[in-house]
């Protein structure tokens, strides 16, 4: 069963998140009994559904496309004048790998296990003496 335009207006403003549920039922000129019968209807919870896992993979995709320039950032952070700066940088690149980056790099091990996955960004002597030094402390 497809879905009637006035169910596919009510799931658009509800993805705009800008209404709360008596203000869509009464901005989509709807019955209260209306909307609780279309959120028991599996076509309608279905296209709910796959909005939420499509929003989900925008979201992905969207952190993925600036994580390298995230971790390019908190490395250049490390140079802080500010001491307490640097060193949370250095705690937060310790931890980038388990929050983020560790199941990319694990996906392309898996990919090309032969290959070796270069820095994008220098690490200096310094810098690496800064994480060193942060790692200790914890």
């Amino acid at each position: 069963m497809k879905l009637n335009k006035k169910q596919l207006a009510l799931i658009e403003d509800l993805f705009a998140g800008e209404m709360d549920e008596q203000q869509l039922i009464e901005k989509n000129k709807i019955t209260k009994n209306t909307y609780n019968k279309w959120l028991a209807d599996e076509n309608f919870t279905a296209e709910i559904a796959r909005r939420i896992s499509v929003a989900r993979l925008q979201s992905k995709l969207l952190i993925a496309r600036f994580s390298l320039a995230a971790a390019a950032k908190l490395v250049q952070l490390t140079e802080s004048e500010k001491e307490e700066t640097a060193r949370r940088a250095c705690l937060d690149i310790i931890a980038f790998p388990d929050s983020v980056g560790e199941k990319l790099l694990q996906k392309q091990g898996e990919e090309n296990e032969d290959s070796q996955t270069e820095l994008d960004f220098p690490l200096t002597e310094k810098t690496a003496e800064k994480l060193l030094l942060a790692l200790c402390e914890e």
